[in-house]
């Protein structure tokens, strides 16, 4: 994998004809390809020179129908399958044929790092769907306005095994019975982006069984509407994430009429050189990347931390992130900022779970429930993708609530109160096929 972010690294200053590409077009199968379309059949392997094809040793297979291309044929697989495709920093639009001429299909798809996009989409007998979604897909390189490259985010060795950072669009087509007839990649230069800048409970989370709310929250929002970038990452603070370019890698993409969100708390409140006292150092920091978002025409939205899985023998949350989310919530009234106050519904969320209940909202599974898994996994701050879905969910309601412009953009029947969480045994989440047993960075 680290041989691969290298070769993409490389990669990025030759896309000479495919930066000016419209559109990619691909027709899944073995049968005549469809006009304006690129045949991609089962042999299709990925290489930089080509610039798409499946990856990962994916074991796929060819299904023939008949009738015309690209809905006559369609791949499919036993197991999750990967398809990348070389793409320039940017959002893109996604269309995705589904379905089989002459069965049923089930297909869940997941974009980069497990990024949830489409949910268990089920077809009858004999029927296809189209599906879209609208994706950020970005590299470490930052630019400037002429796309001259001045710098690069300082990425830690752990991400070099991370799927977001290589140019590449990384499609994951997942669930129990995946047929794919085609897949259609569209620049969105207009809609706007939602930046998230956050640690390890916002990060997209490379590996099962890890999840966070950040990288669940794409599956609410309607397609070609707004696109999620997700520059969170795991073991963050504010000091960090600017020491290391993060910040500026949002600067250096963002226009007017983006949304910055931020949510950090769990690793500011640690001693050492990346401290911040909640009530200064904290609150003039938040301040300052107010202003800046502000001065690029940004709409700054924060995020109060959601609380660590610590309870009382009431079954009460006990609260260990001190008064961070009460300086959040100050400095979000302070500069008139519209505030999601995770940190409250999260302690509705766990307290209605209770302490046993809550234990399938966090890593918490005994040893060899995954491959290579010989020790059991006790988290109390990162969660299962069961979790991170119902704190997406929250941070949904949050945009809702707080009369953000945001809102139109969410599918109208999403709706969720933290003091009655979905039911753990309807969740369903076909696993990756990414597993790993080390523990995010941060706590």
């Amino acid at each position: 994998m680290k041989l691969r972010t290298l070769t993409a690294l490389l990669s990025i200053v030759i896309f000479t004809s495919q930066a000016q590409q419209t559109s990619w077009k691909f027709d899944f199968g073995t049968q005549a390809v469809a006009k304006g379309y690129t045949v991609v059949t089962p042999a299709t392997k990925f290489s930089y020179e080509t610039g798409y094809g499946f990856d990962f040793g994916a074991d796929v297979q060819a299904i023939d129908r008949g009738g015309n291309e690209p809905s006559g044929d369609f791949i499919t697989g036993k197991k999750p399958f990967y398809f990348s495709v070389k793409l320039p920093d940017g959002n893109y639009d996604v269309k995705i044929l589904l379905g089989d001429p002459k069965g049923t299909s089930a297909t869940t798809v997941r974009a980069e790092c497990r990024r949830l996009m489409l949910e268990n989409i089920i077809t009858r007998n004999g029927l296809q769907v189209t599906k879209s979604f609208t994706v950020h897909v970005k590299d470490s390189m930052i630019r400037d306005a002429q796309q001259n490259t001045i710098s690069r985010v300082k990425l830690k060795p752990r991400e070099a095994e991370y799927l977001h950072w290589d140019n590449l669009l990384t499609l994951e087509f997942n669930d129990s019975l995946p047929k794919v007839c085609a897949v259609e990649i569209t620049p969105n230069i207009k809609a706007p982006t939602i930046f998230l800048a956050g640690n390890s409970t916002v990060v997209d989370q490379s590996r099962e069984p890890w999840a966070a709310w950040g990288q669940m929250i794409p599956r609410f929002f309607q397609p070609g509407v707004v696109a999620v970038a997700n520059y969170a990452e795991s073991g963050e603070t504010m000091k960090a994430f600017k020491g290391e370019r993060r910040l500026e890698k949002i600067w250096s993409l963002a226009k007017p009429g983006d949304y910055l969100f931020i949510e950090f708390t769990h690793n500011d409140q640690k001693p050492g050189g990346n401290h911040l006292d909640p009530f200064t150092t904290y609150k003039q920091t938040i301040k300052e990347w107010i202003e800046e978002a502000r001065k690029k025409g940004m709409t700054p939205v924060l995020v109060t931390s959601m609380h660590r899985r610590n309870f009382d023998s009431t079954g009460h949350i006990i609260n260990t992130l001190a008064e961070y989310p009460e300086a959040m919530r100050q400095t979000a009234a302070e500069e008139k900022v519209a505030l999601i106050d995770l940190n409250t519904m999260s302690k509705a969320l766990y307290e209605a779970w209770g302490p046993e209940r809550s234990l399938k909202a966090f890593v918490h599974y005994p040893a060899n429930t995954f491959p290579g898994q010989d020790k059991a996994l006790a988290d109390n701050t990162h969660f299962s993708p069961y979790g991170a879905y119902q704190l997406a969910k929250c941070v949904a309601r949050g945009i809702v609530n707080t009369g953000l412009p945001l809102a139109y953009a969410l599918y109208r029947n999403i709706s969720f109160d933290p003091g009655r969480p979905d039911p753990v045994e309807r969740f369903y989440w076909p696993q990756s096929g990414f597993v790993g047993t080390l523990k995010p960075d941060g706590n």
